[in-house]
């Protein structure tokens, strides 16, 4: 994942469209956060693959821009023989960087797959393509959901790095020190490989609150309180987001985070925002 890189070391998130409007205004964001001159893009993919199709269609059209984009591949509802076809197509495409994730399982779905883990998922991309790709994986620092404790979730995500991963990107969080913490228990484990924190502008209280809750990232009590204070004003919840986000931000770079990924929405202003308080 090595391009021009920004000074901040930042990186983008997308997620692929569902219309040719959305996918025209992906473009201008494209365009925007290029010239922020990010180390790489990354683009999603939806669980068991549901979005695998506009995943590798956004894929190419976002690397036109000169920056290395990552797409996301997940192992749930995957076979073998499925992840080997498409780690051939993006070889042919010229992608050379992956985020290797377990996913969640999709209702109604039968099997989920040959692979069962994000360990393993990496290391079948090692024994099918050797060090091709630059392979990111996620980390939790408030523990992933489903995981029993944070000691047992950390010995997880040490399994994964150990498994060949070259670096780690977070799920978004609010308090710092939840993601020093992590670091620290993970090096611990002899985790040596970059940990990126996950980023999460703050543009509206209503969205942000459904996918914290649904993803299990702590929104602290005071920063809920405050935005419920706001209710419908808009431009208020932004001034605060970006106000908080930006400080979160600064805290993290100066206690050695070694760069900053925004889950971007698709959106660049909000992010732009908090890039441009931090060059300030």
């Amino acid at each position: 994942m090595s391009s021009q890189e920004h000074p901040l070391g930042i990186s983008f998130e997308f997620f692929p469209p569902n219309t040719d409007a959305g996918r025209e205004k992906l473009m201008h964001v494209r365009d925007e956060l290029a010239a922020r001159h990010p180390r790489f893009f990354s683009v999603t993919y939806g669980a068991g693959g549901s979005t695998q199709a506009r995943t590798r269609d956004i894929v190419r059209t976002v690397s036109q821009s000169g920056i290395t984009t990552a797409p996301h591949l997940s192992c749930i509802g995957s076979e073998k023989a499925q992840l080997r076809d498409l780690l051939a197509q993006y070889r042919e495409e010229g992608v050379d960087s992956l985020v290797a994730l377990r996913g969640d399982m999709p209702s109604g779905m039968g099997s989920i797959g040959e692979l069962r883990y994000a360990n393993e998922l990496v290391e079948f991309i090692r024994a099918e393509t050797g060090d091709h790709f630059e392979i990111a994986v996620a980390a939790y620092p408030e523990s992933h959901p489903q995981a029993p404790n944070l000691d047992k979730d950390v010995e997880n995500f040490a399994r994964k790095m150990k498994a060949g991963a070259n670096m780690a990107i977070t799920q978004y969080f609010f308090t710092a020190d939840a993601y020093f913490h992590f670091v620290e228990k993970a090096r611990a484990l002899g985790v040596e490989q970059p940990i990126i924190p996950g980023i999460m502008p703050i543009t509206n209280y209503t969205k942000l609150a459904r996918f914290s809750d649904a993803c299990g990232a702590e929104i602290p009590r005071w920063i809920r309180k405050q935005l419920e204070a706001y209710g419908d004003d808009s431009d208020a919840i932004a001034a605060f987001g970006t106000d908080v986000v930006s400080r979160l931000c600064e805290r993290l770079l100066d206690g050695g985070a070694p760069g900053l990924h925004f889950y971007t929405l698709n959106q660049a202003a909000p992010v732009l925002k908090i890039v441009d308080n931090l060059r300030g």
